[in-house]
């Protein structure tokens, strides 16, 4: 392998640079090469558009991707829950590492929980999933809530909270530890509560797939459990024909005896913004040992829930 540095190419968010650049040291770890970013701007970095609007799938990706293609980056990272379902020609995940907490978090005014909220708290995301299960959440314990839909980074998203505008926001535990404001967290969402968006905790480097001496060694990198849990997830969200905004939320938990894991449990959730109607399922089996294995499991839960209406829940289903 050649010795020139390797370049990866990365979102320009103050997160995506976080996690790139722990990346790029586990990498450079690997392989005894530097690593130097790159930073490409995406179309959902630059979009003043609410997620729900510009459809969400694809619009921190497309960009990553195309530059990987064209041979300007060597690999790519990404946050998984911002993929796509659909692996393009001629890129492949080479790893993906051991996932960080999936879930999504509180950040409110005098340091509330969520269930101390006063009465008509307005709690901010950008999330249809969120503000579903959020809104299923209240209506089934009595609180009084309003979800609003925001845009913007950590620190927008929290100043709309310092300057008074919203009571909460709601954001995910995996990028507040990644840049170190895990402090400003005032209340963790059990995830039966809301569950986290598909892979969402976990990080994704892609690179060519015709370059086999990097997809060895970033394979070093890649955690097997969590690649089979997201696999599961991801392969649930891809049967229900939604897109990564979608009101879709999907967790694949490890069952273990207190010293091996035995069996993987995945969970899936879907409903309407407002959280009048929702289906929500789980189903337990071996922990998949293979690829299709993972996808089948995924894929199963998601006839379930079509079957029991999920479809009609979603709005427009993504193609």
């Amino acid at each position: 392998m050649s010795t020139n540095p390797l370049r990866l190419g990365t979102r320009r968010s103050k997160l995506a640079m976080a996690q790139s650049g722990q990346v790029a040291d586990a990498v450079s770890q690997v392989t005894g090469r530097s690593v130097e970013l790159v930073e490409i701007t995406t179309y959902g970095d630059t979009s003043r558009e609410h997620l729900a609007q510009i459809g969400g799938t694809g619009v921190f990706v497309t960009a990553l991707r195309d530059a990987l293609s064209r041979g300007e980056v060597d690999f790519a990272v990404h946050s998984l829950k911002d993929l796509p379902t659909g692996q393009p020609e001629g890129l492949v995940l080479a790893a993906i590492p051991q996932r960080e907490d999936p879930r999504d978090v509180i950040v409110a005014r005098d340091a509330l929980k969520f269930t101390d909220l006063p009465r008509g708290a307005r709690i901010g995301t950008g999330s249809p999933r969120r503000a579903a299960q959020l809104n299923a959440y209240a209506r089934g314990h009595g609180l009084d809530i309003e979800t609003v839909p925001i845009r913007g980074n950590v620190d927008t998203r929290i100043g709309y909270v310092r300057d008074g505008a919203l009571d909460a926001v709601v954001l995910a535990a995996a990028g507040l530890n990644r840049i170190g404001r895990s402090d400003e967290i005032t209340d963790f969402l059990s995830v039966d509560t809301v569950l986290p968006a598909p892979g969402q905790g976990a990080l994704a480097i892609e690179c060519a797939a015709g370059d086999a001496d990097l997809i060895a060694a970033l394979g070093e990198l890649d955690d097997p459990f969590t690649r089979a849990a997201v696999t599961a997830e991801r392969s649930l969200l891809a049967a229900l024909e939604a897109g990564c905004s979608a009101p879709v939320g999907a967790l694949a938990d490890l069952l273990d005896d207190g010293q091996i894991v035995k069996e993987m449990r995945l969970r899936g959730v879907v409903g309407t913004p407002d959280g009048s109607r929702t289906v929500q399922l789980s189903t337990t089996g071996p922990v998949p040992e293979t690829y299709d294995r993972a996808m089948a499991l995924g894929r199963e839960l998601a006839a379930e829930m079509l079957a029991q209406g999920a479809a009609g829940l979603m709005g427009e289903r993504a193609q």
